[in-house]
């Protein structure tokens, strides 16, 4: 079924109850050529992939809740691809480019708004590093432009710009083709295309073993719907990514944390861009909705929970008020937390692992959402091929071992080399 202003006007004339399932609840099948475990944006992406590109039909999607109710449903929705390091320019800046043409190729609106991206300096270190970090950008063929006060004025009117403020902004950095995405519809159109391929959705489905034969290679999973053969089995988990290798006799180099985010009430549009402060940790949008959407810093502490401690949202709000003042009349309409797998150096991992027959999507920290499509592409490569794009392959497990780390947040001893 395709989407169209004829079945739109349509079915508004029947009350919009004869819209048919926009994908189908399958019967377990006792094998398939490649099983994903984890009903993300990026498992979901991963099995479009694998249909489309490589002719790999016979997959299933593994959720062991609903599909979209992990880390996909609870982001900011934040799509960006303003890194220093030329690993994660690439990396990201593939991504930019498939969201650029997503709606039009799923065939359905995953509400991708290009409203741009600034980050923000309050020291002359911070306007070095942004002008540092933009000369790459472009270096890498990705937009960037250093704004000063007058043009933070016209983008954010409400920003705080005095040298009176309790934390003074000297500049920032904008990436005009960055913006949001409305998380939901991205999972609902890649379910969708995925679907349509043949790609079995299986639902409250959950992992609780991993079996290997005698040499080690996958052989298959064990669920709480039944025994699965496969030989390929890809984990787009998120925060559960070290439970699930531990099944398959793998420990992993990453942290589970929760990451928390809030809402306001809605208001009239107030926030035309993303903003971010990297001196603050802080960043903000606004909805469709007209809810301002905001977030922080990790809570300190390992966790496998969807909610944390009120200090890192009162953390939060005072941020928000330091950069809008005006903002403080505003209620929380509600917070929630997502798992994060955070590795040793804030870089994903995309990868084959040592495990025969095993492959991880994970350890991405702060930046799932953003790099989805992506992500779900260059892992079902990755399976199909049984090697790495040239995209991803810096992105291994073996760079732990070999020490050459992707370290953004730092840049690394010699962020030249990366």
């Amino acid at each position: 079924m395709r989407f169209s202003a004829f079945a739109l006007a349509r079915n508004a004339l029947t009350g919009h109850r004869n819209w048919p399932a926009m994908w189908r609840s399958p019967p377990l099948q006792p094998a398939y050529d490649a099983v994903i475990v984890g009903g993300g944006g990026h498992g979901l992406a991963t099995a479009y992939y694998l249909a489309r590109e490589h002719g790999i039909r016979r997959v299933a999607v593994l959720e062991k809740g609903w599909l979209g109710g992990g880390n996909t449903g609870r982001n900011t929705a934040i799509v960006r691809s303003n890194y220093l390091l030329a690993p994660n320019a690439r990396l990201y800046e593939h991504a930019m480019g498939l969201w650029e043409g997503l709606s039009a190729e799923l065939n359905y609106n995953v509400m991708f708004s290009q409203r741009g991206v600034i980050t923000l300096a309050h020291t002359q270190s911070d306007l070095t590093g942004l002008m540092r970090r933009g000369n790459a950008m472009r270096l890498n063929g990705i937009d960037a432009a250093l704004l000063d006060l007058p043009a933070l004025a016209r983008h954010m009117p409400a920003l705080d710009l005095s040298a009176s403020a309790r934390l003074p902004v000297l500049g920032g950095l904008m990436q005009a083709r960055g913006g949001t995405a409305r998380h939901d519809a991205v999972a609902w159109g890649y379910a969708r295309a995925a679907d349509a391929l043949g790609v079995d959705i299986i639902q409250h489905c959950e992992v609780t073993a991993i079996r290997r034969d005698a040499t080690g290679r996958i052989q298959g999973v064990e669920t709480s719907r039944g025994p699965i053969a496969t030989p390929k089995l890809g984990l787009c988990v998120a925060g559960s990514s070290s439970l699930l290798a531990a099944m398959a006799g793998l420990r992993l180099p990453m942290e589970s944390h929760v990451l928390q985010a809030m809402v306001s009430e809605p208001v009239k549009p107030v926030l035309d861009v993303v903003v971010a402060s990297g001196a603050l940790h802080f960043y903000a949008s606004q909805s469709d909705k007209g809810e301002l959407v905001m977030g922080g810093d990790l809570d300190g502490y390992n966790s496998y929970a969807q909610s944390g401690g009120p200090e890192v949202l009162d953390h939060v709000v005072e941020s928000c008020l330091a950069l809008f003042p005006g903002f403080s009349r505003l209620r929380q309409l509600r917070a929630w937390g997502g798992i994060m797998d955070m590795t040793m150096d804030g870089s994903p991992i995309i990868a084959k692992t040592p495990v025969e027959g095993l492959y991880l999507n994970g350890g991405w920290c702060y930046g799932g959402f953003k790099a989805t499509p992506a992500g779900g592409r260059l892992f079902a490569h990755t399976i199909a091929r049984d090697a790495p794009h040239p995209i991803n392959a810096p992105f291994s497990l073996e760079r732990f071992a070999t020490g050459q780390l992707i370290d953004e947040r730092g840049a690394g001893a010699t962020p030249w080399l990366h």
